[in-house]
């Protein structure tokens, strides 16, 4: 069984590229996940290289930038290629099938922790006013509910 499942803050703005022929969306980005105890009192972190396909590569790349939490589940993967000097390298990275958008906001504020904006993993964005509900959510009075 290879499945893992991190939570950590991104390091910089994910890299969004499409392959060539096809155009598929891929996005990369490091994230950075504390390890659970610490050394001498100092907290450490493993950084974490992420890679994500398809919409919601592109989701993540418009709604995620650094600093952000995110959650993501995958794989892990290992692969190797031959750079330009003639070395051989191996890169082992996490390839996520689900990405959780824990922190969110607009892409312009940065690494604010502003949370006027929501938005799911497939990007759409809603503002929060607890009094401008959206035509698709119907508030609901909690003395309807029978328990």
């Amino acid at each position: 069984m290879n499945r893992v499942v991190l939570i950590g803050r991104l390091t910089k703005d994910p890299e969004l590229r499409f392959t060539p022929g096809n155009g598929t969306a891929v996005t990369t980005f490091t994230i950075a996940v504390d390890r659970r105890f610490s050394k001498n009192g100092q907290r450490e972190a493993d950084f974490i290289p992420v890679v994500v396909w398809g919409k919601q590569a592109e989701s993540t790349a418009n709604y995620m930038s650094k600093g952000k939490l995110i959650g993501i589940s995958g794989r892990i993967q290992t692969r190797n290629y031959e750079a330009k000097d003639g070395t051989r390298r191996y890169v082992t990275e996490v390839i996520a099938d689900e990405v959780q958008f824990l922190e969110w906001g607009e892409k312009s504020q940065g690494s604010s922790n502003n949370m006027n904006s929501q938005s799911n993993n497939f990007g759409n964005t809603q503002s929060f006013d607890e009094n401008n509900y959206g035509e698709d959510i119907t508030p609901v009075d909690d003395g309807d509910i029978p328990f």
